[in-house]
């Protein structure tokens, strides 16, 4: 039963119990996504098993079952999977206790106080460029970005869905250019060129839309009604986010930038009032964890669902398929776009898609003689598109759960991962830029 559409037939569960249902119902709360992952995940485990649930067969029965217990238990406790969660915990700690000591309002009224009121959307567009470029990784951004983002839009008005999906666009500018990303370094490692030729390509592809996106965030933030008094900034309990920004782009990692912002919250709320006392502020770092368990339980069910998927040939199904029939160099470039966006897709994770097709992908440069800089350039843009606009990967996920929003409700707003898609599929077909086409 390996291989062939079967093998992906639990991603087909998943989709359908969750979005299509959705769609049914007009709305997306109807169907909660850890039942769908749920369903999806029973499926995975069960199918495999049928010719070992035949009568007579109870030991092999049981066995399979045992076997394909692991193999889901590989994939939600794996390294990566691991990571995400004590990201999770942590980020959720920090944001829980830096909104009850009020980093979240103090923030907001400096954010009110500097930018201008139709620069709103537009600033933070641009903020989380800068941040995500530095930092060279999308869920720090996120992290930094999307408490301040959320309280943004609670004290103006603005759909707090856009907001939330301007911040995840903007991480993935850096994300996809930024010398430090892994998804950078993968992607020049497998297809054998230097990071600084990869960034230089990549922004002939990608820039042109990031300066689009920053003025349709203009245009949009016309409208925003910006309160005319903001208030006192409080620029003690802004200290935490700041240090968390400052740390975050001085490369410190993720998860020590996230520990070094719950201390602080903690010295800064204890010091000014904001907690009553050390089990106060241990109570809002409670909570916050808590908070994050439905993300938790997400992350872990896709990693294992996606593992039985793999293991059953699914992956390897869909890059021999879209390599079948390859002509000329455009369709060359397309089939590495379309092999690294329908792994991600079925992965969740970009780094992932790359290391996985990578390989493939220099094959086919060599091949057909394509620019390896630019294969690059393509392998890492189209894996951040992907990346960027499904309502199941970290980035959204994460985004969702800081502003206490659906996952899918971010999506229709997510314009720079659809920009860059079009722009990286223009760049193919129109064989630009070319000097590296």
């Amino acid at each position: 039963m390996k291989g062939g559409l079967l093998a992906l037939s639990p991603l087909l569960v998943f989709v359908v119990l969750y979005l299509l249902t959705s769609i049914v119902a007009g709305d997306f709360y109807r169907v909660p996504i850890t039942v769908a992952f749920l369903a999806a995940s029973v499926y995975a485990i069960v199918l495999p098993l049928l010719p070992a649930l035949l009568p007579g067969r109870k030991r092999t029965r049981w066995t399979a079952l045992r076997q394909r217990l692991d193999v889901f238990s590989r994939g939600a406790g794996n390294l990566q999977m691991m990571l995400m969660v004590w990201i999770f915990v942590l980020a959720g700690a920090f944001a829980n206790t830096a909104r009850a000591m009020g980093s979240v309002d103090a923030t907001v009224s400096l954010t009110l106080a500097v930018i201008p009121p139709q620069m709103l959307l537009a600033g933070l567009f641009a903020a989380a460029c800068f941040i995500s470029l530095s930092i060279g990784t999308s869920v720090g951004t996120i992290v930094a970005l999307t408490p301040i983002a959320a309280g943004v839009a609670q004290q103006t008005g603005a759909e707090a869905a856009l907001v939330a999906a301007v911040v995840v666009g903007g991480s993935f500018f850096g994300d996809n250019l930024s010398f430090i990303s892994d998804t950078t370094i993968i992607a020049t490692q497998t297809q054998g060129c230097r990071q600084s030729d990869k960034f230089r390509v990549n922004s002939f592809i990608v820039i042109p839309a990031a300066v689009i996106i920053l003025l349709v965030y203009v245009w949009m933030g016309r409208g925003i009604s910006v309160p005319t008094d903001t208030g006192q900034v409080q620029f003690w309990l802004v200290l935490p986010y700041l240090a968390v920004l400052a740390t975050a782009i001085l490369g410190l990692h993720v998860m020590g930038v996230l520990t070094l912002g719950i201390v602080l919250t903690g010295i800064v709320g204890l010091s000014t009032g904001a907690f009553a006392d050390v089990f106060a502020w241990m109570q809002a770092m409670g909570d916050g964890i808590v908070s994050m368990g439905e993300l938790i339980i997400i992350t872990m069910m896709a990693g294992g669902l996606l593992e039985t998927v793999k293991e059953q040939g699914g992956i390897d199904f869909i890059i021999t398929r879209l390599t079948r029939h390859l002509h000329g160099k455009r369709g060359a470039e397309l089939a590495i776009g379309m092999l690294v966006a329908v792994v991600n897709l079925c992965t969740a994770n970009n780094t992932v898609a790359i290391i996985t097709v990578g390989g493939i992908a220099r094959q086919i440069g060599e091949r057909f003689q394509l620019d390896p800089r630019k294969c690059a350039s393509l392998l890492d843009t189209f894996s951040c598109t992907v990346q960027g606009l499904i309502p199941y990967g970290a980035q959204v996920l994460m985004a969702a759960g800081l502003a206490q929003l659906n996952p899918v409700s971010i999506v229709p707003w997510l314009f720079y991962p659809w920009a860059i898609g079009i722009a990286a599929t223009l760049a193919i077909l129109l064989r630009y830029p070319r000097r590296y086409s």
